[in-house]
């Protein structure tokens, strides 16, 4: 069992000392630190931690608001932990779940989180009612009108969103994008970095890491030789005997049933695409002949 301090501050310029200190002097085994808005519930730290923590161990901070800014989170967080057989214990505020006090202010926590959604909807409702008996309808006028300045403001606005939320993220994809463009294709890209990721985590997509590389280059964040076009994949001799192998399994097999067989075996096309074309596998079987691999009957 182990009792694992968490420490979090907004903004670079600030100091975790005092945090630190503090936890350290409740009995804290190891402080994990973290830099990053209270606001994004993905902080990189803050969910390695999560992975990591055992039964019995009690995830310890100095105030609620250095692990969550909302009811909602804090709520989530702790189920994650009690899923676990972990504890929480905030040493500023009255919650403590290694306690039966802690744990039933924790109940009226949820309930009053419960009741604010439910404010919060009955009045969104109410307001909109109002809005329209009054005939004024929702939305920007000036987005409406495709103001030019609106809309910049827009586009800026979801640039700034993009660019926190792939750089909280930079641990994940950055290390295998510099690694690996531009000698491997966005989808192989997007596939080592997922495999490297929790099973339940949102996968990568490929256009997805083209983007944040791309956002990352435009701040010259990263070299812009990454954006570079990849070399065309050549065809493996490992597929290529594979696909011998099905050929002298089944002489009657099709080029379509190849590539049902290969797509289901999860191998990539030598584009590094999940489904398989008629035409790469014909060239795969191909090469094939004349590696030797297969006779000219099979054709």
């Amino acid at each position: 069992m182990a009792m694992i301090g968490y420490a979090r501050v907004s903004t670079v310029g600030q100091t975790l000392e005092g945090q630190v200190a503090a936890l350290n002097e409740a009995g804290a085994d190891y402080v994990v630190e973290e830099t990053g808005s209270g606001g994004d519930r993905d902080r990189p730290a803050l969910r390695k931690l999560l992975q990591r923590i055992k039964r019995g161990d009690v995830l310890l901070v100095v105030r609620i608001d250095r692990l969550a800014r909302s009811v909602a989170h804090l709520l989530e967080v702790i189920e994650e932990l009690d899923t676990k057989g972990a504890g929480f214990r905030s040493l500023g505020d009255p919650v403590d779940t290694t306690t039966a006090q802690g744990k039933f202010t924790l109940q009226i926590l949820g309930a009053v989180a419960e009741l604010e959604r439910a404010l919060i909807r009955e009045r969104t409702i109410a307001g909109l009612e109002t809005a329209r008996r009054a005939g004024r309808v929702g939305g920007n006028p000036k987005l409406k009108a495709r103001d030019p300045e609106a809309l910049k403001a827009v586009a800026r606005a979801r640039d700034d969103h993009f660019f926190d939320e792939i750089n909280a993220k930079a641990d994940e994809w950055l290390p295998s994008v510099r690694r690996m463009r531009p000698g491997k294709s966005w989808q192989a890209v997007a596939d080592t970095i997922n495999r490297q990721r929790p099973a339940p985590s949102k996968s990568w997509a490929p256009d997805r890491v083209k983007r944040a590389a791309r956002r990352f280059v435009k701040d010259g964040m990263l070299d812009a030789a990454v954006m570079s076009r990849a070399p065309k994949a050549q065809p493996s001799d490992r597929l290529a005997a594979i696909v011998a192998a099905m050929v002298k399994a089944n002489p009657k097999i099709t080029l379509r049933e190849i590539a049902r067989a290969l797509e289901q075996m999860r191998e990539r096309s030598p584009s590094g695409a999940a489904q398989w074309s008629v035409s790469s596998v014909k060239m795969l079987k191909d090469r094939a002949l004349r590696m030797g691999l297969i006779g000219e009957t099979n054709r």
